[in-house]
């Protein structure tokens, strides 16, 4: 069976549009020609890929599954010509990186400065998020590597663990809890909390940090999906919030300070992950050699 990654690529496009006119259009090909490109597919997996909806179109279970491999395959040929150019160019060539947010603001800038240190022509480009949601953006292909927390039992990636990073307690340093004579993770269900949302790892570890030992969930009163946020937040209020210990060192963590209670500290490692069957270019490599190498001395600075 031959598979064609244009056929792929206007079964996407069909698929993400819901209707085969439109997606015609997008790709500037006649709908006789898209019908045509679908109709191959389906003789070739022996099942319909589409159905009627309306006056669109929707995928069949079929075409659901199809419609994940073929971005995967898709990203891998994409990245097989980008290696392949970056090869031929040396160390020039396009790396990029996905990076946690404590990562972002530790590690990235002064790496990107030695990647680019010595009139190399590498060029980065960066996303900032959580590191569970870069994940999926690791194994798919689309960024070379992850900066952010190490990712444990997983057989498609590899990590290599940089610098230990400690999640505590903090608040600003006018907070009433540190005219508390003995803190206990009872103290501080007194306060009001600024929390990341409950899908954030940090988040679900504290809430399970209270619950395991038979208490409630810190009250939140404020809740943010960026974490660069909470810093900043809770030094202009008396809310209690659950921080890397790195933030405190960073300009303007000054203002806070840690409530430090052995129960509610939280020990991870950051590291770099990529994928442990894919190709890197030369570029991506050095990029993770500096980090392996380089990153626990830089991570110190802070």
């Amino acid at each position: 069976m031959d598979l064609h990654l244009r056929d792929l690529r206007y079964f996407e496009a069909a698929a993400e549009m819901g209707h085969f006119g439109q997606a015609a259009e997008h790709l500037a090909r006649s709908q006789p020609a898209l019908t045509k490109c679908i109709q191959r597919l389906e003789e070739a997996f022996g099942s319909p890929l589409f159905e009627r909806e309306g006056r669109g179109i929707r995928l069949t279970p079929v075409g659901e599954m199809l419609l994940g491999r073929a971005r995967m395959l898709r990203n891998t040929a994409e990245e097989v010509v980008r290696q392949v150019q970056e090869f031929a160019q040396g160390l020039a060539g396009h790396v990029r990186i996905g990076s946690g947010p404590v990562a972002a603001d530790h590690l990235l800038p002064e790496v990107c400065s030695l990647a680019l240190a010595g009139g190399h022509q590498t060029t980065i480009s960066i996303v900032v998020g959580p590191s569970w949601e870069l994940r999926e953006q690791l194994r798919e292909g689309k960024i070379d590597l992850l900066i952010g927390l190490t990712i444990d039992g997983d057989p498609t990636t590899i990590s290599y663990p940089i610098v230990e990073d400690v999640v505590v307690v903090a608040a600003s340093r006018s907070h009433p809890v540190f005219a508390t004579p003995k803190i206990t993770m009872q103290t501080l269900l007194r306060y009001p909390w600024a929390l990341p949302a409950p899908v954030i790892p940090s988040r679900q570890w504290l809430d399970m940090a209270f619950a395991n030992k038979g208490l409630a969930p810190p009250s939140v009163q404020i809740e943010a999906s960026s974490i660069a946020l909470l810093p900043r937040m809770i030094a202009r209020t008396h809310l209690l919030s659950f921080v890397s210990r790195h933030t405190l060192a960073l300009p303007g963590g000054d203002h806070l300070e840690e409530v430090r209670l052995e129960a509610t500290t939280l020990r991870r490692k950051l590291g770099v992950t990529v994928r442990r069957a894919g190709e890197l270019s030369p570029a991506a490599q050095r990029i993770v050699e500096l980090l392996r190498t380089q990153g626990p001395a830089l991570a110190s600075v802070y």
